[in-house]
């Protein structure tokens, strides 16, 4: 495997550390330091893509069952509440997101490690991370669309794989969901392509004029 946790690295993430642990809610434009973190860390790794090619595969199928339940029930909560009188106006949002948890498959592990996963998974730092995984958060009704849709995968051919190896990565059906983790969002490819687990929120929310 690839060296993803060498001095320079760690100089980064001890800073990272650092700083969040001095003043977890005062981070104005401290996410640079999630950026660079996050680019030398994909050069190293993605110079070596069928080393990890496994962990991508792995990830994109248990993020796509975890989008799965999170959209089902979801629907189920509207269907269950759409004709009540009480929640005339309701709209339903739903986000999904990566376990809370450090991911044991990581093959860096240590005592300091889920320190620093709290601080890469703030959405403070992270800031587009507040609507979750997805390219956008699940709204309904607003959102009248299939799972496929909502995922990017509403054709047999989409696959959702740039800044990968494309000839490599052909055919793997990687989600809308993977990509704007792996490119818009502040994290490296090997923080989240060992997740197994994710956090799910859905809010009810009334508009009523008053």
């Amino acid at each position: 495997m690839v060296d993803i946790h060498d001095y320079d690295i760690q100089c980064i993430e001890r800073e990272i550390m650092w700083r969040y642990d001095k003043s977890p809610c005062d981070y104005p434009d401290c996410d640079c330091l999630l950026s660079l973190r996050k680019d030398m860390i994909n050069k190293r790794v993605l110079a070596h893509q069928e080393e990890i090619l496994p962990d991508i595969i792995a990830f994109n199928d248990a993020l796509t069952e975890a989008l799965r339940e999170l959209y089902d029930r979801a629907y189920r909560i509207w269907d269950s509440i759409k004709d009540n009188a009480d929640f005339k106006d309701a709209e339903i949002e739903a986000k999904c997101y990566l376990s809370y948890d450090y991911p044991k498959l990581h093959p860096v592990q240590g005592e300091e490690r889920q320190d620093l996963w709290n601080a890469i998974c703030d959405a403070g730092w992270n800031r587009l991370y507040d609507d979750g995984l997805s390219l956008r958060s699940l709204t309904i009704p607003h959102d009248d669309e299939s799972f496929e849709s909502f995922i990017g995968l509403e054709d047999d051919y989409n696959n959702w794989n740039e800044g990968l190896d494309r000839e490599l990565t052909k055919g793997l059906h990687l989600t809308s969901a993977f990509h704007n983790t792996f490119q818009h969002l502040e994290f490296a490819i090997t923080d989240f392509i060992y997740v197994r687990e994710f956090e799910t929120e859905i809010n009810i929310e009334i508009h009523k004029n008053v």
